[in-house]
């Protein structure tokens, strides 16, 4: 290896560094642009009927700021209702247990031994404050990872809308980071990238609209209240793979507590099955049919992304595997794999002479390749670059 090439190999370390030590913003900028596709999409429909595209983006983003203010006030109301409700019970659950701590300290039961000495109520309070002061620590951790995650929020919102009013500008700044000769097909390959996107996204609006509406049926027949509230919330949740049903169970469970006990086992029943019809049945049927996702690709695509960038990787697991899935069929199969196979087993340029000493091959026709345990006669360093060189240019 020569100076050069121990310079471009050095510059492709720093470089991989680089990228992994900026991997989380990378993921935002992918989310970012995962949300310009979906409101894209929209916008062209809006376009097509005849639309501006500066009103039918301001149409699309107003449209969406709605839908969350009415979606908030559905779905928040009830829930801060009942966890007032539950802060205020939380007092006297707390007395009457402590009533009954008191009730059996006194009473010295007959199984307890008389020496025995009960703990003073100032060491359980010394023991109690540090758990207190670790509970504020905890805290504030909370508040501050909440407003961390808010401001990247912003910074994906901010990046969506940029990337939303001049996408073309984004996508031909990306594809000249690619060679001169491979930019039209990196072109090409952003297009099945969108596309791709797109009908993933569709899937899973189809996967959230049946676990909302099982969600609603099965509340219902169990008579929760808000069950509106809760569907769509289960809805809303189910793009968050994994963790988002479990999550849309917490609200249900607590409002069902308050009302009866039996209907709280009736809703982790009801969420059980549901989970399981959408992981196992629905949503590898959708994927399946929408994107060619196989369940366990999808799977494999969740528990690696979740190693590998933790939490927003998992939630960005399915689009980031949709689009590893393109390039590595375009890019690598198509374009470097299928034509390496070719490339590498000779032409048979006289089938006749070859058949008089293998009779076996006499059936080849011309533009057949030989086995590659038979080189052509024809093989020379001559022959075999320039048709290299040929391929290469094509």
């Amino acid at each position: 290896m020569n100076f050069g090439q121990w310079i471009g190999i050095i510059c492709l370390i720093a470089a991989s560094i680089v990228v992994w030590e900026i991997r989380e913003l990378l993921l935002l900028i992918f989310a970012a642009v995962v949300l310009a596709t979906a409101f894209n999409s929209l916008v062209r429909r809006f376009q097509a009927s005849g639309v501006k595209r500066n009103l039918a983006i301001a149409v699309t983003l107003g449209a969406t700021v709605l839908i969350g203010l009415l979606f908030g006030w559905l779905i928040f109301p009830p829930f801060i209702d009942q966890f007032v409700q539950l802060v205020r019970a939380l007092p006297t659950a707390v007395t009457q247990i402590v009533d009954r701590l008191d009730a059996l300290i006194e009473q010295r039961l007959s199984w307890l031994p008389l020496d025995i000495e009960l703990p003073d109520t100032t060491d359980i309070a010394g023991q109690l404050r540090p758990l207190a002061q670790n509970a504020l620590q905890e805290l504030f951790t909370f508040f501050s990872t909440s407003l961390n995650a808010l401001l990247k929020v912003l910074l994906v919102a901010i990046l969506t809308v940029m990337m939303l009013v001049n996408p073309s500008a984004y996508r031909n700044t990306f594809v000249q980071l690619f060679p001169s000769f491979y930019r039209r097909r990196a072109d090409h390959i952003l297009t099945k990238c969108e596309i791709a996107l797109g009908n993933w996204m569709a899937g899973l609006l189809v996967s959230s609209s049946v676990v909302a509406a099982l969600s609603a049926t099965g509340l219902s027949i169990l008579r929760v209240n808000f069950v509106l509230a809760h569907a769509l919330l289960a809805g809303l949740l189910n793009f968050i793979p994994n963790i988002g049903p479990t999550l849309s169970l917490v609200f249900p469970l607590i409002v069902a507590l308050q009302d009866a006990p039996w209907k709280a086992i009736g809703v982790l029943i009801l969420y059980f099955v549901i989970q399981q019809a959408e992981s196992y049945l629905v949503t590898p049927t959708v994927m399946q049919q929408q994107v060619s996702l196989l369940p366990a690709i999808t799977l494999i695509a969740q528990i690696f992304f979740a190693n590998l960038f933790g939490l927003l990787g998992l939630l960005l697991a399915l689009p980031l595997a949709v689009v590893a899935k393109t390039w590595i069929e375009e890019a690598l199969i198509k374009d470097i794999l299928n034509p390496w196979k070719r490339k590498s087993m000779a032409v048979v340029d006289h089938p006749i002479v070859i058949a008089e000493e293998q009779p076996e091959l006499a059936a080849l026709p011309a533009d057949r390749s030989l086995p590659p345990d038979s080189p052509s006669p024809d093989d020379s360093p001559s022959h075999s670059t320039s048709s290299a060189t040929d391929h290469g240019s094509d």
